[in-house]
């Protein structure tokens, strides 16, 4: 692996092993996948949609959730869930409701728009997946998913990634 970021090589003090590869290998397969999941969703219909939207809309979850919930799940404050919120409104792939449970609260919930993005985002991830089975092969694949899932600790499957990449 060069590490290159466009014509600079980096981690130039550290070139004596290759443990600091794995997570920028990690990060670039995650990013990869991303950014080919947005390019193809914005082929079908939906252009505004951003990777912080996939997180919160995961957040907002099938049931609905308040801000203040959005914002605990995705580790940033209310007011910056909100203003994703008010993003996803504003796109059509969320709408605010009254809580039934209370009269003060509002309910953010996913409309039919936001559910089709998801539907259409399960559908990509599939066939990304097979992309890389036809590359890697399908054992290889399966194997490589296996050794992530034994390496990864549960409680790291978390919507928090702003939080541990330094943003709101």
């Amino acid at each position: 692996m060069d590490n290159m970021v466009d014509d600079k090589k980096v981690n130039q003090v550290v070139d004596e092993g290759k443990g600091y590869e794995l997570p920028l290998l990690l990060f670039a397969g995650f990013r990869a996948l991303i950014d080919r999941l947005h390019a193809e969703l914005a082929r079908q219909g939906h252009p505004g949609l951003r990777p912080a939207h996939g997180f919160a809309m995961q957040a907002i979850g099938a049931g609905g959730a308040t801000a203040s919930e959005v914002g605990r799940r995705l580790g940033v404050s209310k007011q910056a869930a909100g203003k994703t919120v008010d993003r996803l409104v504003a796109l059509g792939y969320a709408a605010r409701a009254d809580d039934p449970a209370d009269a003060r609260r509002k309910l953010i919930r996913l409309t039919p728009h936001g559910l089709d993005a998801l539907r259409r985002s399960a559908v990509v991830f599939d066939a990304l997946r097979a992309e890389w089975a036809e590359r890697i092969g399908a054992g290889r694949l399966d194997a490589l998913q296996d050794d992530l899932s034994a390496v990864i600790p549960p409680e790291a499957f978390r919507l928090d990634a702003a939080g541990w990449l330094g943003g709101p």
